[in-house]
């Protein structure tokens, strides 16, 4: 197993949250793209709901109604996905609302990530800014007179 580690690209997470429950689907042609084109590979893949209550549980992909046909991800579990990762994506949840949590490769960076190991060098860290983070920044570069602003602050 831990030679397949050594030739995986970086390894990433998203918690994508439906207000109210809804799925509209609109996204998931996207998904499958990236797939299709080698430049992601899913390994974990399902969809959790919080109650009014705020009860978290896990939902199977076939229960989720036939507004989106999600049966190209079933059997996407790889282990990685813990009870642990479920609750912290319940406490980020408002109740009411459910969220489809992905783990992925990104299949596209592993040439580099294996040139980067076989030289010695190791990744200490990363992040994501969110979009408002970058707005935030654009608008303080903008109206500061320095004209500098930090969206990794």
């Amino acid at each position: 197993m831990s030679d397949d580690l050594e030739e995986m690209g970086p390894v990433d997470y998203l918690v994508v949250e439906f207000p109210g429950n809804r799925m509209t689907g609109e996204g998931l042609p996207l998904l499958v793209d990236l797939v299709d084109r080698g430049i992601i590979r899913i390994l974990d893949f399902l969809f959790v709901r919080k109650d009014a209550d705020g009860a978290v549980s896990v939902v199977e992909l076939k229960d989720l109604g036939d507004e989106v046909d999600l049966t190209v991800f079933e059997g996407a579990s790889s282990g990685l996905m813990g009870d642990d990762d479920i609750e912290e994506a319940g406490r980020v949840l408002q109740p009411g609302n459910s969220a489809a949590l992905l783990v992925y490769e990104n299949v596209w960076a592993a040439p580099l990530a294996r040139a980067l190991r076989r030289g010695g060098a190791q990744m200490v860290a990363g992040g994501r800014i969110p979009v408002q983070a970058l707005l935030a920044s654009l608008e303080a570069i903008e109206t500061s007179p320095s004209g500098a602003g930090s969206a990794i602050a």
